[in-house]
């Protein structure tokens, strides 16, 4: 995080005897990986403009535990789950926004019967309720007119029924979205869902992320919107691969921070 950025973590707000509005949950991919910390730093930038009382973890959060389920370790999971919801708990937290839909899903739907109930929400949710409040506004200018076709996360669209929240923002944006020809329930996985995105492609025809790419690319787009880290990353290789320098994949916080310049 570059200076200008403010990030309180919760335990500085616990030596003040204060509790943030709300708990920014990073998740693994916004902390660690160079693509999705650009995400993280547009969504956190776009909190300060709306001068959120936020704060993050920092090194007490983990993974949440997602692949480690996904992927059939139910024992990891609790294990993982288990120090995350202790460490939560013990600061009081009510309410986590994160940008991570795989995140959001597992601590909103699996922490519960752990002993970790949270109100969660995903960033593009808690960012339409910024707006709604009048707490943030979107200058549209730079992407009036643009061609944007969203992209539903698993875990956010079909899991989580989470399907207006990022498309209201996009049109807030003076964007045309255009829609593919797999969307909201009928979404198309990009391939790095259930664990995938941590191992070698089983054998077929053609890889998922390339199959979404050219559905995307069908709509002729000049962006391709995400809502999550590592659908940014499958879509981002798929363009590589079909269309490279022709479409952008840009996470929606990222589109709201670049309309506002921030």
């Amino acid at each position: 995080m570059s200076d200008s950025l403010k990030v309180p973590t919760m335990a500085e707000f616990s030596v003040t005897g204060k509790q943030p509005e709300v708990l920014f949950w990073v998740g693994c991919a916004g902390s660690f990986d160079d693509r999705a910390r650009k995400i993280t730093k547009a969504f956190v930038r776009l909190l300060n403009k709306a001068e959120v009382d936020f704060a993050v973890l920092g090194t007490e959060e983990s993974c949440t535990g997602d692949p480690a389920k996904r992927s059939g370790n139910e024992f990891l999971f609790q294990m993982q789950a288990v120090t995350n919801i202790d460490v939560l708990n013990a600061y009081d937290v009510k309410k986590i926004v994160t940008a991570c839909p795989h995140c959001f899903n597992t601590l909103k739907n699996e922490y519960p019967s752990l002993g970790g109930d949270y109100k969660v929400m995903h960033h593009t949710q808690f960012l339409k309720n910024l707006l709604d409040e009048g707490r943030l506004t979107i200058q549209g200018g730079k992407f009036k007119g643009k061609r944007i076709t969203f992209h539903d996360p698993c875990y956010l669209g079909r899991a989580n029924d989470v399907y207006e929240a990022p498309r209201d923002l996009i049109k807030k944006l003076d964007a045309e979205l255009v829609e593919m020809k797999n969307c909201r329930k009928k979404g198309l996985c990009c391939g790095a869902g259930g664990a995938q995105m941590f191992k070698d492609a089983e054998k077929g025809d053609k890889e998922i992320n390339i199959e979404r790419t050219e559905q995307a690319m069908a709509v002729k787009p000049e962006i391709i919107a995400a809502g999550c880290p590592f659908c940014n990353t499958m879509m981002t290789d798929g363009v590589k691969n079909k269309a490279e320098g022709q479409i952008e994949v840009m996470d929606v916080a990222e589109l709201i921070a670049n309309a506002n310049d921030l």
